[in-house]
């Protein structure tokens, strides 16, 4: 089974240093939450806007009337990660904010990319033929938490993120065989059901209610301690392919059957569609409704803002 997803489009490759934070800075830092901010099992419209910030900023996010939005870690990938004073506007508007960034693959414009290139090069395993530029990572690799992963939650724990929105889980499917080192694909989404629970122990440590969001691949529930460890899932093309192709394969019922379950053990479900025919997006708008599900009607390079479902 496999799964569109968007692609940043960035020519610029960039260096961050490695940021370090003590768990008090952590725990003290945006970590008030507008009072109007509903339960996440209370949202019902987002955004999801990863590039193309008009000047750099998020005011368009802010203002936006939305209750959820999902935005990069980094701005556009850029030196700079967003900064405290931000991510803090947005959730004043009432909006709770998720941290977008992958877990199981790494583009080549990423900042950790380079050095892990050079010094650790042997957890990078196969391009991802759908999308030049981004590879699949031995992501059960100690090495990897340590040089990639866990600074990641620090910064959006640091930068007063309610949570984290955790892509590319689908790795465990995509990554070649041969770079498995012996594990089959039960044992590869073992491995990564156990890689999302490590990121929320971590975080919920040090911020209890940190919402953690894997998007895709919601059959890995069936690995013991998964289900526990998510707050919601988001799921990409449920009922519309990129882009206004009607998701009629087997794998996209098996996907609504997987994303109800977890709805019904309690969690959130963010669904994202990309469309842009009118009759298309009413549709997917009605299935949301129908689902519980909170939804957006996109574009698959996430570079804009769409209107909410009405």
């Amino acid at each position: 089974m496999t799964h569109r997803r968007r692609r940043l489009v960035l020519a610029a490759l960039i260096a961050v240093a490695a940021l370090t934070a003590s768990a008090v800075l952590v725990l003290r830092t945006g970590i008030d939450r507008a009072p109007t901010a509903p339960e996440p099992g209370r949202i019902s419209s987002w955004a999801y806007q990863l590039q193309g910030y008009a000047g750099g900023r998020l005011d368009q996010v802010a203002s936006g009337p939305y209750q959820l939005a999902v935005v990069d870690l980094a701005r556009d990938a850029h030196a700079d990660y967003f900064r405290p004073e931000e991510i803090r506007e947005v959730r004043r508007t009432g909006k709770r904010v998720l941290a977008y960034f992958e877990i199981g693959s790494i583009e080549d414009f990423r900042p950790e990319y380079p050095a892990l290139r050079r010094d650790a090069g042997d957890l990078i395993a196969n391009e991802w033929d759908a999308w030049p530029g981004e590879y699949f990572v031995r992501y059960w690799d100690g090495r990897w938490w340590e040089r990639v992963i866990r600074a990641r939650v620090d910064q959006a724990l640091r930068a007063g993120f309610d949570g984290v929105y955790l892509d590319t889980p689908l790795a465990y499917e995509e990554i070649d065989p041969g770079f498995a080192q012996g594990r089959d694909r039960e044992a590869l989404g073992r491995e990564m059901a156990a890689l999302i629970a490590r990121i929320s122990a971590y975080a919920k440590n040090l911020r209890p209610g940190f919402l953690i969001v894997p998007q895709n691949s919601p059959e890995l529930r069936r690995f013991g301690g998964y289900t526990a460890a998510i707050d919601g899932i988001a799921m990409e093309e449920l009922f519309f392919l990129a882009t206004d192709e009607p998701c009629k394969q087997d794998f996209c019922a098996e996907n609504l059957a997987d994303a109800r379950a977890l709805r019904d053990a309690g969690k959130f479900v963010l669904s994202v569609d990309y469309a842009t025919r009118p009759a298309d997006i009413r549709s997917a708008c009605g299935r949301y409704r129908t689902e519980r599900f909170a939804g957006t009607v996109t574009v698959l390079e996430l570079d804009r803002l769409t209107p909410p479902c009405t």
